[in-house]
């Protein structure tokens, strides 16, 4: 069963990753972006990871999308344009460089590192749960998260409020301003 599950999802999640790519319209893009979150929460659950699955879905599915979908709305990138324009004079060719170079420096990584195919057993990357029923994986990120970690878990809500402020602000301004421009034209 947990093939089969793995197998769907897998193929969904691909799929919404091709439908980012290769999509025209942006709305569509982060649509298909959905698609491959919620594949990627059911994958989660599959390796009985509930809290990622739940902060795949909140998070990332839940704000994120909503606002890559706000920004597009508001900077009206829905519109098509003219792709055979390159707006900066060699980008394409630099992100081809960026991308190998990035697919370089992971597989230098993976090898020289040991994990693999060829790793004798699995690595143990978080601490021992002596009684899982008292103890689970939520408790012990609760427990990090809020002694050891809760400064920077409190300035990044704090930089996440003011970041939705500002583009609020920066918003309304550009509205003010556009008026603005467009009342002066009808003068």
């Amino acid at each position: 069963m947990e093939t089969a599950v793995f197998i769907v999802c897998a193929a969904i999640v691909l799929a919404g990753a091709l439908g980012v790519v290769l999509a025209r319209n942006p709305v569509h893009a982060a649509l298909s972006l959905v698609g491959t979150l919620f594949g990627m929460a059911v994958l989660f659950l599959n390796l009985e990871a509930h809290f990622l699955a739940a902060v795949q879905i909140i998070v990332y599915a839940g704000a994120i999308v909503v606002l890559f979908l706000f920004v597009i709305m508001l900077l009206g990138v829905d519109r098509l344009e003219d792709l055979s324009v390159e707006p900066i004079t060699g980008q394409r060719t630099l992100a081809i460089l960026a991308g190998v170079g990035t697919f370089v420096l992971a597989v230098a990584f993976l090898l020289g590192s040991g994990i693999g195919p060829s790793d004798p057993g699995p690595k143990i990357l978080t601490l021992d749960i002596t009684d899982q029923s008292t103890y689970s994986n939520l408790r012990q990120i609760a427990d990090f998260l809020f002694t050891d970690y809760v400064y920077a878990f409190e300035a990044t809500a704090a930089l996440l409020t003011i970041s939705v402020v500002g583009a609020v602000v920066m918003s309304r301004r550009m509205a003010c301003s556009d008026e603005a421009q467009e009342s002066a034209g009808d003068d």
